[in-house]
């Protein structure tokens, strides 16, 4: 569902201030997959995100979403192929727009927009059908601005549309690491759940070893930008933090110094 062959990525490339966030790297996820992405600040992490969803273009290799070699499409191309929820809660909607509105744009994605844009009543109760299953009262709150939900009542929702469709890959970029640890943990189920019964292919940045663990049916560790451990089926459920950390140290000659990812 998802490949990358053999991808760099170099910042500032020539200058003082070259970067190479991302050196050589080969990954294949296939459908249904559900692999949490974890690592060092500077590992490559997130930049491997933004390659897969064209934010950033990559300087060597290919990527193939769902047969489709998609290495030099732009961001806007393949939008349609990937859902994206992002670490600030303020981004992947419409603050101005209302909650039917924002889920009326998600779920007409990819869609040529003519004048029959009105939402209709059965696709307003779908909507609410769908917002029921958050369990956040939302379903009542159609017409409630989005801007003035809670972050957590907001990243739920985003969560939603970003799988209102069922996106050939599903990009997490540390969706929770912005909410106080009880609503992390409600979209963080929410997140199991949609994955599950969307099987979905998804790819989930974290910073917190024990959700990485937790979640997921497999595990890869980035450091200094290469894929350092691959971790899948009963390995993966048998991980503790300890092994995991023990296993960095092996695989990467030092030791894992993230106070963010040690002490969450």
């Amino acid at each position: 569902m998802l490949q990358l062959n053999g991808i760099y990525k170099v910042f500032h490339a020539g200058t003082v201030n070259e970067k190479i966030a991302l050196r050589n790297v080969s990954l294949k996820l296939e459908e249904g997959d559900f692999v949490t992405l974890i690592g060092g600040n500077g590992a490559g992490k997130s930049t491997m995100l933004n390659c897969v969803a064209g934010v950033h273009a990559i300087d060597k290799g290919s990527i193939i979403i769902d047969n489709t070699d998609v290495t030099k499409y732009s961001e806007h191309k393949r939008a349609f192929m990937l859902g994206r929820v992002f670490q600030d809660p303020m981004m992947g909607t419409a603050a101005n727009m209302g909650i039917e509105e924002n889920l009326a744009l998600a779920y007409r994605r990819g869609y040529i927009r003519g004048l029959k844009w009105g939402i209709k009543n059965k696709e307003r109760a779908l909507y609410k059908e769908l917002l029921s299953h958050l369990e956040l009262g939302l379903e009542n709150r159609l017409d409630a601005k989005v801007g003035l939900l809670s972050g957590g009542q907001r990243q739920a929702l985003t969560l939603l549309m970003a799988t209102l469709k069922k996106p050939k890959v599903l990009l997490l970029d540390e969706h929770t690491a912005a909410l106080d640890p009880k609503t992390a943990e409600k979209v963080l189920q929410l997140s199991d759940k949609f994955i599950a019964e969307g099987n979905l292919t998804a790819l989930m940045v974290t910073h917190n070893m024990r959700d990485a663990i937790r979640h997921g049916n497999r595990l890869i560790m980035m450091h200094e930008g290469r894929i350092i451990l691959d971790i899948k089926g009963e390995d993966k459920k048998k991980l503790t933090v300890e092994d995991l950390l023990q296993r960095f140290g092996k695989a990467s000659g030092e030791e894992f110094a993230n106070d963010r990812a040690l002490l969450s």
